[in-house]
């Protein structure tokens, strides 16, 4: 008799799910974020205020001083004294009459301003007739004037310089601290709810992070490139009023820099925001962050007028978007300089990367307590 064994029955494995290709992860994340942030009220309302704000600072305020001032001073003359009025410029109105006395009456009943007679007892050989006050301006461009020899007539403007120093650091300050914390936020509210075990069943942590910082950088980097473009437009439309003087080369070079320098510090949040699991303790891991993003914020508006400050803020990764541009601006250092600082960034910003995705991949699923960064560093 014979005995039939049955072959015993294989048992199958159930395999992992296979992850996402890394580059494919990276893309879907980013894209995920981008799609999130066109569609948030808050960040187009923003992004339309700032561009409206930039045009109407190019476009209007330079007219506003010619607006509120009512024209140009109505000034009564005679046959003697109207060439020296009519010298001054647009900014005086002659109106010549038949006599003093004719001059001394348009004053009187407000058809001008002022009034410019013939004194031959005064050094200046003309008196000027006003109402209550006497018009300095006036009087200054009527007065004897010293002859001026211009030493350097290229030099930028000390309140322009300012005012570019500011805008620079103001710019990246924002925008460094607005996106920083909404990755921030986003790393967090995603290690609250558990959804990060989910997603890196199927994504990888670095490819996770990555996918968040550029889709955020994007973004950020849209808002700053449509700023710069109505900041240009604004000067090439009032440049009778307020020209360029050479400030679309410096705006370019920031937007460059700009865009390479948020992604280091958009990659530091991330980071820090991976080592705590409650929103209420992200100002503890993001404090060195912060840090880093005032440097070139108070430096730039301290220094402004220091070349040897400036040179070295140029050398710092974390204040070279704002350094070099304003350096450029100034006509300071020669051209291996700025690229050898852009050089500088783009290496520190790869370091900036892989740092925080080690720190990232072995934080993000770490809770309770928040961890030091000295912690995350050694795993």
């Amino acid at each position: 008799m014979s005995t039939v064994t049955s072959a015993p029955e294989r048992t199958t494995q159930p395999r992992n799910p296979r992850r996402t290709p890394f580059s494919t992860a990276v893309g879907t994340v980013a894209a995920r974020e981008m799609k999130v942030k066109a569609t948030s009220k808050p960040f187009i309302i923003t992004t339309l205020i700032l561009l409206a704000a930039a045009l109407a600072a190019t476009l209007l305020v330079p007219r506003l001083g010619d607006l509120f001032a009512g024209g140009a001073t109505r000034v009564a003359v005679v046959e003697q004294t109207a060439p020296s009025v009519q010298a001054l410029g647009e900014d005086y109105a002659p109106q010549t009459v038949g006599s003093e006395d004719a001059a001394r009456e348009a004053v009187l009943s407000g058809a001008a301003d002022a009034a410019v007679v013939p004194d031959p007892g005064n050094p200046a050989g003309v008196s000027v007739l006003a109402m209550t006050d006497a018009p300095s301006d006036l009087v200054q461009a009527l007065s004897t004037s010293p002859g001026v020899e211009l030493l350097d007539p290229t030099a930028p403007n000390p309140a322009l310089r300012y005012l570019m120093a500011f805008g620079f650091g103001l710019v990246f300050f924002m925008a460094a601290i607005t996106f920083g914390q909404q990755i921030a936020v986003s790393v967090i509210e995603e290690k609250q709810s558990r959804v990060v075990e989910i997603l890196l069943a199927a994504v990888p942590a670095r490819a996770m992070m990555a996918g968040k910082v550029l889709g955020n950088a994007a973004m950020a980097i849209l808002q700053v490139a449509l700023l710069a473009g109505a900041l240009l437009l604004g000067l090439q439309i009032n440049g009778d009023v307020l020209p360029l003087d050479g400030m679309g080369v410096p705006i370019l070079w920031f937007v460059v820099l700009f865009s390479i320098g948020f992604v280091m510090i958009a990659a530091l949040y991330a980071a820090a925001a991976s080592m705590v699991s409650r929103q209420e303790d992200i100002g503890s891991t993001s404090m060195p962050v912060m840090m880093l993003i005032m440097l070139p914020y108070f430096g730039v508006i301290f220094f402004n007028d220091n070349p040897d400050a400036l040179r070295i803020m140029s050398w710092i990764p974390f204040s070279a978007p704002v350094a070099v541009p304003l350096r450029i601006f100034l006509g300071q250092g020669q051209w291996w300089e700025h690229v050898g600082s852009l050089v500088l960034l783009i290496v520190t910003t790869a370091l900036a990367i892989w740092l925080a995705s080690a720190i990232y991949e072995r934080s993000i699923l770490r809770t309770g307590k928040a961890l030091k960064w000295r912690e995350a560093l050694r795993g």
